[in-house]
Order: structure tokens, then sequence, then C-alpha cells
């Protein structure tokens, strides 16, 4: 069962730090988000194929683990243990879930936060490479959106399979 509380939890007791317990990169955000799932029992898989699955193990890690555009794959097409399901606005999102960014519109997404609170219906979220705690989701005051931004919304399926 994911538990999205414990989720948000480590999400706001991390945003603005590295837990030692973990790589830190220089683009992470998506081992953040990453670690974000785990808190809330979200279940590795795959280990050692970095191809495969969404795990860290033993000074490795699969791409979806760590890279935003594997885990913008990852959990549009996954059907074992960590599951979501694409949703077509940031109002059907909850605390937990997972938005994906392709700032440029190419087709690469570059980005990976949670959400971790709602002003109104809109999503709030919390992200590391630049850190954020309770930004807004669409990041239009970031450097790197540009109009042609492309955004994924998934919703974190509560059981895991």
């Amino acid at each position: 069962m994911y538990n999205r509380e414990a989720a948000v939890a480590y999400a706001n007791q991390w945003w603005n730090g590295r837990n030692p317990d973990f790589p830190s990169f220089d683009v992470d955000c998506t081992n953040f988000i990453s670690q974000c799932l785990l808190a809330g029992g979200a279940p590795m898989y795959g280990y050692p194929n970095r191809e495969r699955g969404w795990w860290m193990q033993g000074g490795t890690w699969s791409f979806s683990w760590s890279v935003a555009h594997s885990m913008r794959w990852f959990l549009g097409g996954s059907k074992k243990g960590l599951t979501a399901r694409q949703v077509s606005s940031p109002e059907e999102l909850d605390l937990g879930d997972i938005i994906c960014y392709d700032f440029q519109g190419d087709g690469r997404y570059d980005h990976t936060t949670i959400v971790t609170a709602k002003d109104g219906q809109m999503p709030l979220v919390n992200a590391h490479t630049y850190d954020a705690y309770q930004r807004s989701w669409d990041y239009k005051d970031s450097y790197a959106y540009s109009p042609n931004a492309k955004y994924l919304f998934f919703k974190v399926n509560d059981r895991f399979s």
C-alpha cells in the first residue's frame, strides 16, 4: 500500500538536504523523487539490470531511479511493483503523486517533482537539483521554463502488484 503521508513527510524533511544513505547527483531531482517513493513503501525490483524496473542496490541503480526521462517511461508503463496512471490535469493529483517535465517541449523529459501540498485544487511540489519546497507545479517562474513546456501527471497507484 502506498503511504502518501510518508512519501510527503520524506519530501518535506529532505527537500533542501541530501540523505547520506543515498548517493547525491548534480542533477538530483529524480533520485530525490525515487527516495520519496521508497519512503512511501514503493517496492524495488529489476536489480541488476539498469534498464529494467526501478531500484537502487549495491552501489548502483536503475536508470528509472535517477534519470527523469527514464522515470517518465517507467511510470507510464510499469505493470509490476510501483505503478501509476497518467491523468490529464494537475487538479487530479493528490499528495504523493508525480509530475514529469519536458521544459523544451522536445519529447525529452528533464525534471521530476512530487506533490506535497495543494493551493486550492492546484498542486504544490518539492524537488531537488534546484531545491524547491511547495513550489507552484507549473514552474513558470523557473529559468528552465519555456512556453513549449509539456507536463505529464502521474497518480501513483495505492496498491502495489
